[in-house]
């Protein structure tokens, strides 16, 4: 049986997704695949969804005149589809997450540039206050199809330990 499969009666499997606390190593870098490549559809609908209308995000003839000369890609997008892609790795079992630290945009993502993204765990502990779960950090990476990194975070998250929770069920 491969991983990320538990057998819930004989000859019939379902899938799980995520870690336990206890699952984590510090230094363990995870990447997130499949890669996702941006579309004019993704940007203009995460613009408008957010209500962020500024004209950088999606007016081709504005941007033209612009330091990149087309638009922009919305930077919470990028933010929500690094979470995104990184949970069946980092916090398929989180109960909660705590925090984003140290967001960083460090280089324009355009329509047409695809996305790939990869987590290291910084620090993981027991919470105090509940002994049935741990914390752990991690630092995302996103790259963009030339290997230029886009943007990265720290984030924080609230994860069950083995043999609590429910998700498995």
């Amino acid at each position: 049986m491969r991983d990320g499969v538990i057998e819930v009666s004989p000859g019939r499997f379902r899938e799980v997704q995520g870690r336990y606390f206890e699952d984590f190593e510090v230094g363990h870098v995870y990447e997130h695949r499949p890669g996702r490549t941006i579309t004019d559809a993704d940007n203009v609908w995460f613009t408008l969804l957010t209500m962020n209308t500024h004209p950088a995000h999606f007016d081709y003839e504005l941007s033209k005149d612009t330091e990149f000369g087309k638009p922009l890609v919305v930077s919470p997008f990028t933010i929500a589809l690094m979470t995104g892609m990184s949970v069946s790795d980092t916090s398929g079992k989180a109960i909660a997450n705590l925090g984003w630290d140290e967001v960083r945009m460090t280089k324009p993502l355009f329509v047409g540039d695809t996305l790939y993204c990869e987590s290291e765990v910084l620090e993981k502990r027991e919470s105090k206050s509940r002994p049935e779960q741990g914390i752990v950090t991690f630092k995302t990476i996103a790259k963009n199809q030339h290997g230029d990194i886009v943007s990265h975070y720290k984030r924080t998250v609230l994860v069950w330990r083995r043999g609590f929770g429910n998700l498995d069920e």
